[in-house]
């Protein structure tokens, strides 16, 4: 069961790569920019499979990661900027958007000021509810945007470069190979435990509308 959920993901990421290419990883990274879960741990080292495949660049899919970040920030930005916090306290368990990660969030935006977006697309989590808080401080969005764009470049090249070498050694080293069929299981059921978690955690502490 575990192989086959996470076959499912890893084709249908795929699929939208390899028939959109730089448009797909664009679109993917946007989503989870827009604080969708869809982890960008997955979508870019995807990418990076098909550079080895010689279908994208390495340069090419960090620069469209890097603008699908930008454009699914924009969406939550503005949510921020005009909802505010009771928007996001009424809807936002919708999206799995969890209280401690949004409460986290606020606070390095309150105590850092805009240089936390550069710093907040480097960093797991964070980087998904960044721009919720920049939003709601309304944050010159000249500045939001090279921010996101100068944070989420290194993440994606690194996340591709890693999907890369992956598969350069999928393909020329046998032991590698040989080393994932044996242990295979655990690792997809390491994964599937990750996002179990993820989805039960966000579920459970998801940010819920205020009692009157």
């Amino acid at each position: 069961m575990s192989e086959k959920i996470i076959a499912l993901l890893a084709h249908f990421i795929i699929a939208v790569i390899s028939a959109s290419g730089y448009a797909g990883v664009a679109s993917l990274m946007g989503i989870e920019s827009a604080c969708i879960p869809l982890p960008s741990e997955i979508i870019m080292p995807f990418a990076g499979y098909l550079v080895h495949a010689g279908q994208l660049t390495l340069i090419g899919v960090a620069t469209a990661g890097a603008i699908g970040c930008n454009l699914g920030s924009a969406i939550a930005y503005w949510i921020g900027a005009w909802g505010g916090r009771p928007f996001i306290a009424k809807y936002g368990r919708f999206v799995l958007l969890d209280q401690r990660d949004l409460d986290r969030a606020e606070h390095f935006f309150s105590r850092y000021g805009s240089i936390t977006v550069f710093v907040g697309r480097l960093l797991p989590v964070i980087r998904t509810f960044i721009a919720l808080p920049a939003g709601i401080a309304r944050m010159n969005q000249l500045r939001f945007h090279i921010y996101t764009f100068l944070g989420s470049w290194p993440w994606c090249f690194v996340l591709a470069y890693v999907g890369m070498k992956l598969g350069q050694a999928w393909e020329t080293n046998p032991a590698f190979k040989t080393a994932f069929h044996r242990f295979h299981l655990a690792v997809e059921i390491v994964i599937l435990a990750g996002i179990v978690w993820f989805v039960w955690t966000h579920w459970k502490d998801r940010v819920r509308p205020s009692q009157a």
